[in-house]
């Protein structure tokens, strides 16, 4: 199918090329003297041109001629760029050194020493450690300073992050040394680790958000989703889970397969979950197959600007198959496919070869114009325009209108609207809060926080020992208004009353997660000024 596909679209890349080649010749030409004098310009003749394809003869030429030294493979590369990203906003030209980088987080594992870790101080201060995981195994604790690296020094050294990663990441089996400063303890302490296989986890957060309320937060459609997905329901169905709230938001794709897996499980067999159409009309239909594991429950699905592709694809079956309640904002509206074509350098064309439908025939993809570079910032014309404050702004073409199998009326024209929408809410952010959180003061306060509890911090391993030592600070918000004002934002308290609530979940919610608990901890706190997870206990009927 891929080689067909290629084959399809090689002569229309190819004929994108030569306007490159066609521009080269007529400079050369035009620039000869009428004078028979021989010239520099004018120095091939016809038997001597190379042969090929333009593009082959221009860049021979340019080798051969051009005045300066030049790079033709980078001219090539800059090429290839340029061309696939005037076809559409989707197609995209892969190098082979970025490849890795970019099919990493669909991968579900990379090789590692298995640490999260935040530089905001320009120094390497480990947060976590994964649990059975390589730095686990050779002791480094939450709370440590790297300062060394191989012998190296790293703190204070103003080294990008990713310049960080690079260093501690390597070949599973390779070691690395880490010169630690720890709390209390005098110099370094010095820490060898094997480089291992590390998974990374799509599934952000799995917990009893309510009693018998189920939360899964995933982040994205990696090999490993539909694996993580079965393993969150059954433990949360051990814990008492009677219906879920399945957060969609931010969530920018991934894999198909793990889409349409990931939708079975929430449908009976039989039902049209997507289809995809290509440039012959010819179509690929997918029905769910019968054996999912939370058919049954009560189902909510969060969405918002930033879910897009498959997650608009899992948002967009249940929707159409009036399965649960679709709550948030209009989704991005990513409905092109790729078909990803291996190079014979390692680099790879991620070429648009189809569009996704929904089980009711309405198509995903935002209207685009060919090589349109103000594609991405539609989701700054939406806030401009005030759809993400009011549905009243969305319009709908009556063309695009729909009709469930219950009779429930839903637009295409771009992205899944939900079936509640739920604003953003700024009442709530004031002057003093976005001085706070802008200037990182709000987070610095949270890692020092950390630090002086690391003890009880350390100690914290269920939601319920985490919130006992969240509420038993009584002076939590007044300790960092002190800490603000001494990094220079004067309190206002008519301001830090308004922004109360707001202050107090985001400063428990970052301290959250320099526990066990990361991201459980911190979407556990974060849930009382989350307007659309409210608008979900509604909907299910819970206070």
């Amino acid at each position: 199918m891929k080689r067909n596909r290629l084959t399809i679209w090689l002569p229309i890349v190819v004929a994108l090329t030569l306007a490159l080649g066609v521009w080269m010749g007529y400079t050369i030409s035009s620039a000869r003297p009428k004078s028979s004098t021989p010239t520099a310009s004018s120095s091939f003749s016809s038997s001597q041109q190379p042969r090929g394809s333009k593009v082959d003869v221009a860049l021979s030429l340019i080798r051969r001629a051009y005045l300066d030294p030049i790079d033709t493979d980078t001219l090539v590369e800059n090429l290839m760029h340029e061309l696939m990203s005037s076809l559409d906003p989707h197609s995209a030209y892969i190098p082979a050194e970025e490849l890795q980088a970019v099919n990493e987080p669909l991968e579900g594992e990379f090789d590692g020493i298995g640490v999260v870790f935040n530089m905001s101080t320009d120094t390497v201060v480990v947060l976590n450690t994964t649990a059975g995981g390589p730095s686990y195994k050779a002791g480094v604790l939450a709370g440590d300073r790297i300062v060394t690296v191989d012998g190296d020094t790293i703190a204070g050294k103003k080294i990008s992050q990713d310049k960080i990663v690079e260093r501690l990441r390597g070949r599973r089996g390779t070691k690395v040394r880490l010169g630690l400063k720890r709390s209390n303890v005098e110099g370094l302490v010095e820490v060898d680790i094997v480089r291992d296989k590390i998974p990374l986890n799509s599934i952000d957060a799995a917990f009893m958000i309510r009693p018998e309320v189920g939360y899964i937060r995933l982040t994205s459609f990696a090999r490993t989703t539909h694996k993580e997905f079965i393993a969150a329901v059954a433990k949360l169905k051990k814990e008492g889970m009677k219906s879920l709230i399945f957060d969609l938001r931010s969530n920018s794709g991934g894999f198909l397969d793990q889409a349409i897996k990931m939708t079975n499980e929430f449908l009976p067999e039989g039902k049209l979950m997507v289809y995809t159409e290509d440039k012959n009309g010819n179509q690929q239909k997918e029905y769910s197959v019968g054996g999912g594991v939370i058919t049954d429950l009560p189902l909510v699905v969060l969405i918002d600007d930033y879910s897009a592709s498959a997650s608009e694809i899992v948002a967009g079956a249940l929707q159409d198959n009036d399965r649960g309640t679709i709550v948030g904002r209009r989704s991005f509206g990513k409905g092109l496919v790729q078909s990803q074509i291996p190079l014979s350098d390692g680099s790879v064309l991620r070429m648009t070869v189809a569009r996704y439908y929904t089980p009711t025939g309405r198509c995903i993809q935002k209207p685009y114009d060919k090589g349109d570079k103000d594609y991405l910032l539609d989701i700054v014309h939406r806030y401009e325009n005030g759809e993400m404050f009011s549905a009243d702004s969305i319009h709908f073409v009556d063309s695009l209108r729909f009709v469930t199998p219950q009779g429930k009326v839903v637009y295409g024209g771009g992205g899944i609207m939900p079936d509640i929408f739920v604003p953003i809410d700024t009442l709530d952010m004031t002057p003093y809060y976005y001085a706070t959180t802008g200037l990182n003061i709000l987070y610095r306060y949270t890692m020092e926080y950390a630090d002086r509890h690391r003890k009880e911090i350390n100690a914290i391993h269920t939601l319920a020992e985490l919130n006992a030592f969240l509420d038993g600070d009584k002076t939590l918000l007044e300790d960092f208004v002190k800490y603000a004002e001494g990094k220079g934002v004067k309190p206002n308290r008519k301001e830090i009353a308004t922004s109360k609530v707001l202050l107090i979940s985001m400063l428990r919610a970052y301290i959250a997660r320099n526990t066990e608990l990361q991201d459980v901890g911190y979407f556990s706190q974060i849930e009382p000024i989350d307007e659309t997870i409210q608008k979900a206990f509604e909907v299910l009927g819970v206070k």
